[in-house]
């Protein structure tokens, strides 16, 4: 029987409850974000005791649907000051499923000042003060548990920039390779660290399967959502061989990749950052070009990167972590991107608002445009250190800037804006204003339908069909991200008829019910407005849901485009 289980750090308690009625019917996105939207006050300090951390897996996690590994981590943003989902893969999403757990709520800060870490089995959650790991980073931390619990343990951690509180920091996540993803974005680690919390170690042993009420309905399912990941050019072939990074050169031709802190659409380095390039390079390395974020992902976009000696350096090689240090910090050395990657893994904070921050400290004069040593050296010795300097950096780019006067500050609600052009690709601008957790690609990747031709195409230089376009897919995002799903199976969802309906059938056959394709996108729009109405009362309002004023006033080349939405017209987003 699904539960929910409440970690109470002022007393150290814990106790299990089941499932509301009314959160039954809900999981991944859709769970956390109802729980912090009813159980944390709008207004409350993110790093304060009123604040609430939650983890769900989502409706599918734990079953045999191929990419349905994901963990939803839920709270109010240190970062924004916004409701915040995050969600990543790795092995704790699956295994909290199959431990019958819906959600994990950890609420309060301890009276005394010591750290903790939190075991998750069949027997509940038992809370232990921790001294061994605190100030550990996150590959020591995985290795010193595997050692303790052994390697199959599930692990949920922080590294120093978690417990330094920065509000980049991240929650990093135990892959099936004992490599790292990433809870990301928004500040979340800095949410565990306000909690004395430095990792969670789940073990599933003796955990039976995650219960399907009619497996033939959800094996045929299965097989017809599978075959559409398998038949998409996009999951099935330009993921899988070229990872996330195949976009770089389809950006730059596209005039819309963000280069040198968003003064320019193209960058002449980057076919040396390039997706065909990195898999060149981990081909003829003997590292691997294919590999999984957790178990039953098919579309296998991370890889494993190795050095010029074939040494492991990192996993999950992403496009925009490589497009913010690489074009946006005018850096073309591959190499030195992915050992910034490893750090910022092992530091633990996220790589998409530090590689943009890198950015925004070059224009101040921090370092230098494309010196890679020296964001190598900063990234070790002072965000990774704690020093006055890296404490200012490991709070994004809207510190940075703040700190430094710089004026040209590519964030949203202080989130740092991610690898595409707003002026160059329209759709994504929207997203990026509307959002309700500040600037998210992931929130309604119109990358699709503006440059990949997927679900159609609305020309990215246009206004025309772009505001319907992003609340479309935030709104379909929004229900995708409450499955368990990886967002990549939107590619298929938008291009093949069966794809949707089997992944519906597969809800169905799950809990016994009957959900049609209208209920999934009514649970969309329930998702926005009950993040929405959080934002609204912790002080947000439609004018917090504008870009930077930059990029108003400056045209990007090659197409010498610009931001030309009104305010009424961003506005109408919210008219469903």
């Amino acid at each position: 029987m699904d539960k929910i289980i409440r970690i109470n750090m002022n007393d150290l308690s814990t106790s299990t409850e089941t499932v509301p009625a009314a959160w039954a019917g809900l999981g991944g996105r859709g769970l956390t974000s109802t729980i912090v939207a009813a159980e944390v006050p709008p207004t409350c300090h993110a790093l304060g005791p009123n604040n609430k951390l939650v983890f769900a897996p989502g409706l599918l996690t734990g079953t045999p649907a191929a990419n349905s590994g994901r963990l939803s981590a839920g709270a109010k943003s240190p970062l924004t000051g916004t409701i915040k989902e995050s969600n990543a893969g790795g092995t704790a999403a699956q295994m909290l499923a199959r431990l019958d757990i819906k959600a994990l709520i950890i609420e309060g800060i301890p009276k005394e000042d010591k750290w903790y870490s939190l075991h998750v089995s069949m027997e509940g959650v038992a809370i232990r003060e921790e001294t061994e790991l605190v100030g550990k980073w996150n590959f020591a931390v995985i290795e010193a548990i595997e050692a303790r619990l052994g390697k199959k343990t599930g692990i949920l951690t922080i590294g120093p920039a978690g417990e330094m509180k920065m509000t980049a920091a991240n929650i990093s996540v135990k892959d099936p390779d004992s490599k790292i993803r990433s809870h990301g974005r928004g500040g979340l680690g800095a949410v565990m660290g306000s909690k004395k919390i430095k990792f969670i170690s789940i073990d599933d042993q003796g955990a039976p399967k995650v219960p399907i009420a009619d497996p033939e309905k959800f094996k045929t399912a299965a097989r017809v959502f599978a075959k559409a990941l398998m038949d998409h050019p996009v999951s099935g072939e330009g993921l899988p061989t070229y990872g996330t990074n195949v976009l770089v050169n389809i950006l730059n031709e596209a005039g819309g990749l963000p280069t040198r802190n968003f003064t320019a659409g193209r960058f002449d380095g980057a076919d040396k950052i390039s997706g065909e390039t990195m898999h060149d390079t981990i081909a003829a390395r003997g590292g691997k070009v294919k590999h999984g974020c957790h178990a039953g992902c098919i579309i296998q976009c991370s890889q494993v990167y190795h050095d010029q000696q074939g040494k492991y350096v990192t996993s999950g090689f992403e496009y925009e972590t490589i497009w913010g240090l690489g074009a946006d910090c005018c850096i073309d050395n591959l190499d030195d991107i992915a050992r910034a990657d490893s750090l910022m893994d092992d530091i633990g904070i996220d790589s998409i608002e530090t590689a943009v921050m890198f950015g925004v400290a070059m224009e101040a004069g921090i370092l230098p445009w494309g010196d890679s040593k020296e964001m190598l050296r900063i990234l070790t010795e002072e965000i990774g250190q704690g020093t006055p300097l890296g404490r200012i950096l490991g709070g994004g780019a809207g510190s940075v800037g703040k700190t430094y006067g710089v004026t040209r500050v590519p964030v949203v609600k202080n989130q740092g804006i991610p690898a595409y052009d707003p002026r160059s690709v329209k759709g994504i601008g929207i997203t990026y204003a509307t959002s309700t957790m500040g600037a998210d690609h992931t929130a309604g990747y119109t990358i699709a339908t503006n440059i990949l031709n997927v679900g159609g195409y609305v020309d990215p230089l246009k206004k025309d069909g772009q505001v319907e376009l992003s609340r479309n897919l935030q709104i379909a995002t929004a229900a995708v991200d409450s499955t368990g799903m990886c967002i990549f199976i939107a590619f298929p969802a938008l291009d093949i008829p069966e794809c949707l309906p089997a992944l519906i059938d597969m809800i169905n056959a799950r809990f016994g019910i009957s959900l049609t394709g209208d209920d999934v996108t009514n649970l969309g729009k329930h998702i926005l407005k009950v993040e929405h109405q959080f934002n609204i009362e912790a002080g947000f309002s439609n004018i917090h849901d504008r870009l930077p004023e930059f990029f108003t006033t400056e045209t990007v080349a090659p197409h010498n485009a610009i931001w030309d939405f009104s305010g009424d017209e961003i506005d109408e987003f919210w008219n469903f």
